[in-house]
């Protein structure tokens, strides 16, 4: 029991890479690591198994090769598993999470499997420890997560956002997010627009897909990181920033969200920003129907990777 090795652990890799562990791939530029930690969200449970499910559904990909920017993480990516955690305890998940995290963080380029979203804080404190200073962040959300408490609890799935601001882990001008759209009183929905930020909601990118149509809210990103001086940028990507039609398999289903081919656009039209890691969270596959919400979250991954080694050749 010491070990926190329990049963829902994945045991195959993403894309079928090599095991992190074995020697020929502990050199590789890339790795992916799960955390399987579900104790924070408020309603339905399920994420923990959310690294197992995008693992399985990433096998559909095949050679990997990106139908958009011609390249495939083959050779270049390893998988260091599930990090061994306790399940119980929210502080104790983020203590335990950090030395790996550091010592991932620092050999490798980073994308975590989440788990629910409470996972990034520990995350966030990791990389500023790592970069010696803040990082811009573009967050794909339904919700704002900027929440001073968690229904009477001091921390949890909803409140990292806040609690980065108030550590100093993100630059607030070059804090984005994209998809915003549920209930919430005006300081918390506004909260990172209050702080010099920007809110893109869910209603204001209603319609928009293509490169073109997407234009002004990628110059504006563009823009405000290139204000920050370019610094490295982290991707936390909640998957319930897509409508349930496209991502059924989440906790907190929120009608009215992203399409898939928005994120997607998004995601290859920025892939030259100064990246320095990533998270997808939220994936509850008990909720899930058909693989849809793990199958997008497997493709985000992976047009994420292509598109940083698009970037390296």
């Amino acid at each position: 029991m010491s070990s926190h090795e329990f049963a829902y652990r994945s045991s195959g890799t993403y894309l079928n890479a090599p095991h992190l562990a074995q020697s020929a791939s502990s050199s590789t530029p890339f790795a992916i690591a799960g955390v399987t930690y579900d104790g924070a969200v408020t309603n339905r449970p399920g994420a923990r198994f959310g690294p197992q499910a995008i693992r399985l559904a990433s096998q559909m990909l095949c050679e990997a090769i990106h139908p958009y920017f011609d390249t495939t993480p083959h050779g270049l990516l390893s998988d260091a598993g599930d990090v061994p955690l306790p399940n119980t305890s929210l502080e104790a998940m983020r203590a335990a999470l950090m030395p790996h995290a550091l010592e991932l963080f620092r050999n490798h380029h980073m994308v975590w499997l989440g788990g629910d979203h409470s996972i990034t804080l520990p995350l966030l404190r990791a990389l500023n420890q790592v970069h010696g200073r803040p990082v811009a962040l573009l967050h794909f959300d339904a919700h704002c997560d900027t929440w001073v408490d968690h229904f009477g609890e001091p921390s949890g799935h909803g409140t990292w956002v806040y609690e980065a601001f108030q550590e100093g882990l993100v630059i607030p001008q070059a804090a984005i997010q994209i998809g915003i759209r549920s209930t919430g009183e005006r300081d918390a929905r506004e909260y990172v627009n209050d702080m010099g930020g920007r809110v893109f909601t869910g209603r204001q990118l209603r319609g928009l897909a293509s490169p073109e149509q997407l234009a002004p809210v990628l110059d504006e990103i563009r823009a405000r990181m290139d204000k920050a001086g370019n610094p490295p940028v982290y991707l936390s990507l909640d998957i319930d920033c897509l409508d349930p039609a496209f991502a059924p398999g989440t906790g907190t289903p929120e009608p009215g969200g992203l399409t898939t081919p928005q994120v997607m656009t998004i995601l290859e039209e920025l892939a030259d920003l100064n990246w320095c890691g990533m998270d997808c969270v939220e994936v509850s596959p008990p909720y899930d129907h058909a693989q849809l919400t793990a199958q997008a979250a497997s493709m985000f991954v992976w047009t994420y990777l292509c598109g940083l080694i698009a970037q390296r050749k």
